[in-house]
C-alpha cells in the first residue's frame, strides 16, 4: 500500500490547549488516520519548520483527504503538508520501467 508523509504545525491555541490538558497526540492522530482507512507506521512531534510528523499507509491517496480536512478545520493544526513516499524496491522497479520505456521519448534538443 502507498506511504504517505504528513507533516504540520500546532496553532497557537491548540498550544495552549496542551499545556492546559495535555493529551496524547499521537493517538489523536492514529484515530482519525484509521477512521479514514488508513494506518498510521509512525508518529512523531518533531522540531523545525513542523511541529508533528505523521507516516501512514493508505490504500489510495484520496483516502487521506478526507482526515486531513477534519484536522485543518478544526484549527488545530495549520500548513499541513502531504508527499507520497516511495520504497527502495518501488524506487528500483520504477528504474527499471525507465530503462524500458526510455527510446520512446524524443527530446526537442539534441
Amino acid at each position: 500500500m502507498p506511504l504517505f508523509i504528513v507533516t504540520g504545525c500546532y496553532s497557537a491555541t491548540a498550544a495552549k490547549g496542551m499545556i492546559d490538558n495535555p493529551s496524547n497526540r499521537e493517538k489523536a492522530a492514529r484515530g482519525i488516520m484509521e477512521a479514514a482507512g488508513g494506518k498510521v507506521h509512525s508518529f512523531y512531534v518533531t522540531t523545525g519548520e513542523t511541529d508533528w510528523m505523521v507516516i501512514a499507509e493508505f490504500d489510495d491517496g484520496a483516502d487521506l483527504i478526507p482526515a486531513l480536512l477534519v484536522v485543518s478545520a478544526s484549527g488545530a493544526v495549520s500548513n499541513v503538508k502531504t508527499v507520497r513516499a516511495y520504497t527502495g524496491s518501488e524506487f528500483k522497479d520504477a528504474q527499471e520501467k525507465a530503462g524500458k520505456i526510455a527510446s520512446s521519448y524524443k527530446t526537442p534538443v539534441k
